[in-house]
């Protein structure tokens, strides 16, 4: 494939095809898993029934049905499945974005509890890279709640995505088991599948980002959490600040629901904020932070 404008070849080199294929494979083995694409009306009803389980909607919503999911996947679209024998433990589901961005929208991923600790998440996402990247797509995008520190980090450390817009409330109230009832601020990252740092977290090597290290280096917090476990805003001018969020937001959520909203509109002000202003965010210390750069103007 080539670009018209430009006449340099477009297409992923071989080798990081071949590449991605052998980390997707043993992602899998590491996990205990076979990963592999569904279509078939009885095996998309199970990865409805796996979400349904795992999300825990309201009466009469369901996070996706096998219609959809059924025709996606007649029209090319990825829907995969991770399978311990004939169990579904994980399954994951995209689709294309627009054509001339040679991209794909990774809408849902989800573990069954019996899978998790297994790194059965990685294994579908390296999967859906492997995929990917043989159909010519160059970036993969998804959303992730930003005040879920797991998600945080898998998605910014582990898979080596990063973070392009903050969307307030993007999906509108949800009422389920995971989401509760307030507002649902999303995160998107994109995904650059060919990349040096993307190829490396998916040969299973990590950069730690190490929050302490750079605060004894200048780097000031702008969103810390205090002693009674609420937000704490905080100021400096410095070019690399931090913003925490919560270890555990879910069960803060079920516990606290108003804490929760004050951690959400204390994150969208803080986190929403810098990142309009330009700031980007270079990394997650598991521990709870997220690392942005400011733009400084000369």
């Amino acid at each position: 494939m080539t670009d018209a404008a430009t006449g340099v070849s477009t297409r992923t080199p071989r080798s990081t095809r071949a590449e991605a294929d052998a980390q997707a494979a043993s992602s899998a083995g590491a996990a205990g898993v076979t990963v592999r694409e569904l279509s078939e009306v009885d095996e998309l009803a199970g990865v409805c029934a796996l979400f349904q389980s795992i999300w825990q909607p309201e009466p009469g919503s369901r996070p996706v049905t096998t219609e959809l999911l059924r025709a996606m996947t007649a029209a090319g679209n990825y829907v995969s499945g991770a399978f311990d024998g004939d169990e579904l433990l994980g399954a994951c589901f995209g689709f294309f974005g627009k054509p001339s961005h040679r991209s794909l929208h990774s809408h849902i991923a989800g573990i069954a509890p019996a899978g998790l600790g297994r790194g059965i998440g990685f294994a579908l996402k390296l999967h859906q890279r492997a995929w990917a990247l043989r159909q010519e797509i160059d970036t993969i995008s998804w959303t992730f709640d930003p005040l879920v520190c797991r998600n945080a980090h898998f998605n910014l450390a582990k898979l080596a995505a990063r973070p392009a817009r903050y969307l307030p409330d993007f999906y509108g109230p949800m009422h389920d088991g995971i989401n509760g009832t307030g507002e649902t601020d999303r995160l998107v990252v994109v995904w650059d599948l060919a990349a040096a740092p993307v190829r490396v977290a998916c040969a299973g090597e990590q950069a730690p980002v190490d929050a302490d290290a750079l605060r004894a280096r200048g780097a000031v917090p702008v969103l810390s959490p205090g002693a009674d476990g609420r937000p704490v805003p905080g100021h400096g001018d410095a070019s690399t600040v931090l913003v925490a969020v919560p270890p555990d937001i879910e069960t803060l959520r079920r516990g606290d629901p108003t804490l929760g909203q004050t951690w959400r509109l204390a994150l969208r002000d803080i986190l929403h904020g810098l990142m309009a202003e330009g700031a980007t965010v270079t990394g997650f210390d598991r521990s709870g932070w997220y690392v942005l750069e400011r733009k400084h103007s000369s």
